[in-house]
């Protein structure tokens, strides 16, 4: 199997931004988006987003930013409204 990104996959940009760091807190904005293949400037709008609808809390320790997953929250599409954002960290491992 090839290591270029597929041309769809089965998650969000959104949700795997929350994978990357519920496995590691502290992960720079560029380190981000290159586990994601996604531009710097598209992780930053999508932390701003999940920051925005209280999917992530930020805390700034010294230069770095710490993040916290608010694992409690439910997802936002209808056909999963009811699970939270736990259940789907558990699922992919994280």
């Amino acid at each position: 199997m090839s290591d270029a990104p597929q041309s769809w996959t089965f998650l969000s940009n959104h949700a795997h931004v929350l994978i990357a760091l519920s496995l590691d807190s502290e992960l720079r904005m560029r380190d981000i988006a290159e586990q994601v293949h996604i531009t710097e400037r598209a992780v930053q709008r999508i932390v701003r987003e999940l920051v925005q609808e209280g999917f992530l809390e930020v805390t700034k320790e010294g230069r770095r930013n710490r993040y916290r997953i608010r694992r409690d929250r439910q997802l936002r599409h209808p056909l999963e409204a009811e699970v939270p954002v736990d259940a789907l960290l558990k699922l992919v491992g994280s």
